[in-house]
């Protein structure tokens, strides 16, 4: 009772403090100086928010990246510039490779880590390891360990230069198996895990929280990634866009799920906006944000529907997931002959359990803080057919398309016409036909 009384003044103090943000959004954004200290930027979100560093501030940013030597950690970060931005870009004299390995005591660091926390006034920790399958010690080492490790450095940093803001990139799946609302205030409500990504990531936001009073910390908390909403271009093809793989090669004559489960995603740039938004106001300075699909989450039966129409496929019957566990799911593996469709049938045992999820994320915090600003979620079926054309396009993560040729920054070159009296306007080939 008590407990629950604390969570309900919680809540209204929240509220309060919520109604006040967004309404002047130009106000509330401070002027920024001071190094940003970049984890994951070779990963895909983190690609996304060192390109929004980069492109709208003129911050230097410094950039932890795995490397044999600082050679090798230079020419990844060489390749990830190149991916973003493609061969001519003015951005690698303010981007410094800070060759490092969280998983070891200093991030990995050799020398030098007073000096850099000197010149660092924010820190932006998106690192991680995503795999579902992923031991849980290892997945510890680095998400739980890797983010102690980073809070250390935040402390040196506040100490030394004068920190302004960490920022967290956790998950929404900290909910785990929680069934009902799920709010931006709720973290361990007793639930249970589906895999080691979420217990681990569920931990090292259990951790930061405990900084709370002594770092200025904020928490992000993304639901389902999926490529950009313009685009469709993606770095990653996990979680939804394998059960579309195998859905479109007719792997699927019934799914485990829920036709009513929620599914919520959210687009990349929905979530790196966001972030780098709302790490610049003051308000935002304790507080965790849900950037979730909220009141546009999708469904399993939407999700269906909208496959089924994009691939001309037939639609599988949904089936309780118990039932599908223990009765169909071996009797399709028992009765296939095809390796390809076993493989994928036992690859989706992965992800067949956010089919029948029961949580509904509560996003109304990220909601009143970003009113104003412009950034907000769209509905999964705005933009589902360019997720999966630029899959289709990429043949699921087999052929590279970098961000910059998706955007319309690469064209390839066009043989002019000979000239002649007519002031014709050339063709517009800015953007490729996937990105329509």
């Amino acid at each position: 009772m008590i407990a629950q009384r604390r969570r309900c003044v919680r809540r209204l103090v929240n509220a309060v403090r919520e109604a006040e943000w967004g309404a002047e959004w130009g106000r509330a954004v401070e002027e920024i100086e001071g190094g940003v200290f970049l984890t994951g930027v070779t990963g895909f979100l983190g690609m996304e928010l060192l390109a929004r560093y980069l492109e709208r501030t003129d911050r230097r940013v410094y950039a932890l990246v795995r490397g044999a030597d600082d050679a090798e950690a230079q020419r990844r970060l060489r390749l990830t510039l190149l991916e973003l931005f493609g061969p001519h870009h003015q951005y690698a004299g303010r981007v410094l490779a800070v060759r490092g390995d969280l998983t070891h005591a200093g991030m990995g660091i050799a020398a030098g880590l007073d000096g850099l926390a000197e010149r660092v006034s924010e820190i932006v920790h998106c690192a991680a390891a995503v795999s579902f399958q992923m031991p849980l010690e290892r997945a510890r080492l680095i998400n739980v360990d890797g983010t102690r490790r980073v809070l250390e450095f935040a402390e040196r940093c506040k100490a030394r230069g004068g920190l302004r803001r960490m920022s967290y990139i956790s998950t929404a799946y900290v909910a785990g198996e929680h069934d009902g609302c799920f709010s931006e205030d709720d973290l361990d409500r007793g639930q249970g895990f589906r895999n080691s990504y979420e217990r681990s990531k569920f931990e090292a936001e259990s951790l930061v929280h405990r900084s709370r009073r002594e770092l200025p910390l904020t928490v992000f908390r993304p639901s389902i990634i999926v490529g950009e909403r313009e685009s469709g271009w993606t770095a990653s093809f996990n979680v939804l866009y394998w059960p579309l793989r195998a859905f479109s090669g007719g792997t699927y004559l019934a799914l485990p799920g829920r036709s009513e489960a929620p599914v919520d995603v959210v687009p990349v740039d929905y979530v790196a906006d966001a972030v780098f938004a709302l790490s610049r106001i003051p308000q935002a300075e304790g507080a965790t944000f849900n950037l979730t699909a909220g009141a546009h989450a999708s469904s399993v039966g939407e999700l269906m529907e909208l496959a089924t129409r994009f691939f001309r496929r037939r639609m599988p019957w949904l089936v309780d997931p118990s039932v599908y566990r223990t009765a169909v799911h071996p009797m399709l593996l028992r009765g296939t002959q095809d390796e390809r469709v076993r493989l994928a049938l036992q690859r989706s045992e992965l992800y067949f359990p956010y089919f029948a999820t029961r949580v509904h994320f509560d996003d109304r915090r990220a909601r009143a803080a970003l009113r104003g600003s412009g950034i907000a979620t769209p509905p999964l079926d705005s933009y589902f057919d360019r997720l999966v054309r630029f899959a289709l396009a990429a043949k699921w993560g087999r052929r590279r398309i970098t961000r910059a040729t998706a955007m319309g920054r690469i064209v390839p070159p066009v043989r002019q016409p000979p000239p002649t009296d007519r002031q014709d306007v050339p063709p517009n080939a800015s953007r490729p036909v996937f990105a329509k």
